[in-house]
């Protein structure tokens, strides 16, 4: 984790952060989760410490427009958001698609293997 933590640091972008938000779920307890977060947070400044545990606790708000593509800045979005959020803009998104790209929706996620 020290070495993804260095990759993060020398990449700061917000797909590496969430890449190693990923990566401290998958290889690091619960405990050791929460010291992280503490020593994080207890590092900052006051408001800057209650605005970030707000963002995290708040979910992701409204997606921003694309800056240069869209998946790229949907993916970041989407790790943010809350699961709430998530399942709002995509039926959202899904229901204002023409019938042709539901179909075609349709057609790829009935390709992809759904986590069990």
């Amino acid at each position: 984790m020290a070495r993804v933590l260095g990759y993060c640091l020398t990449l700061n972008t917000s797909s590496a952060w969430t890449g190693f938000a990923l990566a401290t779920s998958a290889r690091l307890t619960v405990p050791e989760r929460v010291a992280l977060s503490f020593a994080a947070l207890s590092s900052l400044p006051d408001e800057t410490a209650k605005a970030t545990a707000a963002a995290v606790l708040e979910g992701a708000g409204e997606p921003l427009p694309p800056f240069l593509g869209g998946m790229e800045d949907a993916r970041t979005w989407a790790a943010w958001a809350t699961p709430e959020e998530r399942k709002a803009y995509a039926l959202a998104a899904f229901e204002a698609m023409p019938p042709q790209d539901q179909a075609a929706f349709f057609r790829h996620i009935g390709t992809l293997e759904l986590a069990a």
